[in-house]
């Protein structure tokens, strides 16, 4: 089976800790034939055989056999797809009109036969954040653009919190998320309302956030691995590329029985690669767009989960 990566420009990503390039590296170093390709170079149609300008890769990981050294293509051909390829949609979010453009061309090789990963109707069926609300526990939450309607939910919450969240539903990595006092989220909430052009999320601000967010990567069901990602000293978001710390952690029985019961639902739905992001015990996303920082728990671990997802796949 061909394994096929669809990834943003190399000149996007963060080679050092990109998920993908380290599980195409994995790939190419157990003999598997792999290539990636770009959205510039995606077509499809319905006149016969679909033709698919690919790379081929060549790349190193560091010392450390995790993060990568280096990664570049060496050259590019046409093969002609078929349903012994596997395409992996490896595009970072938003998930706006340009990233449905492409879940829909995607789900067209699927009706082909061919083997999408995660399946694009699982991604377009499900919200991260939204599908995460709807978890037993999961933090109070309100989505939408009316600003007396988020009074009442913020005057509905049993314990009045000292700030509030504000963030978009569509958006990744923390960007878009805010945290305000309770004198200043409304005003913000009619602006922001404005520039995301419809919902906006508002949440209590859970403390513990300072103790860490948790990271844990599912694939099939089974977990890869977990880490706690600590935010810098006065920070509120634990976003490691913003200096956030982190280390290998283990999963509550509780968080890891609502992870499984997730992961189980999903896996009806043709999405196998997950990452959770929990607070406590509680849900906050459910990463299927594209999950990353595979990297990071592999390090954390001392274990290239990518070679866990090729067996798992195998």
């Amino acid at each position: 089976m061909r394994q096929l990566l669809l990834i943003d420009p190399l000149s996007k990503l963060n080679i050092k800790k990109d998920s993908s390039l380290m599980l195409a590296l994995a790939m190419q170093k157990r003999g598997i034939e792999t290539y990636v390709f770009f959205e510039n170079d995606f077509a499809i149609h319905n006149n016969g055989k679909i033709q698919l300008k690919v790379f081929s890769f060549s790349g190193s990981l560091k010392k450390d056999q995790i993060y990568l050294e280096s990664f570049s293509t060496t050259g590019e051909k046409l093969i002609e797809l078929n349903e012994s390829d596997v395409v992996h949609m490896r595009l970072d979010p938003p998930f706006d009109s340009r990233y449905l453009r492409i879940l829909w061309m995607l789900d067209h090789l699927c009706s082909l036969g061919i083997k999408v990963m995660n399946h694009p109707r699982g991604i377009m069926n499900f919200n991260e954040k939204l599908f995460a609300y709807r978890t037993p526990g999961a933090t109070p939450s309100f989505v939408g653009q009316s600003l007396k309607l988020a009074q009442d939910f913020v005057l509905s919450l049993k314990t009045q919190p000292t700030a509030l969240i504000l963030k978009p539903l569509d958006l990744y990595s923390g960007i878009g998320v805010e945290k305000l006092g309770l004198n200043e989220w409304e005003k913000r909430f009619e602006s922001k309302v404005k520039e995301l052009s419809g919902p906006v999320v508002v949440q209590p601000y859970i403390e513990t956030v300072s103790q860490g967010e948790i990271r844990s990567i599912y694939f099939k069901g089974q977990e890869l691995g977990t880490i706690l990602k600590t935010p810098q000293k006065g920070e509120f978001l634990s976003n490691i590329a913003q200096g956030a710390t982190f280390h290998s952690e283990t999963l509550t029985s509780k968080a890891r029985s609502q992870c499984e019961a997730i992961a189980k639902e999903l896996s009806d739905h043709r999405v196998d690669w997950i990452a959770f992001d929990i607070l406590g015990d509680s849900v906050q996303e459910v990463n299927i767009t594209c999950p990353g920082l595979l990297v990071e728990v592999s390090y954390a671990h001392q274990r290239n989960l990518a070679d866990v997802i090729i067996d798992l796949m195998i």
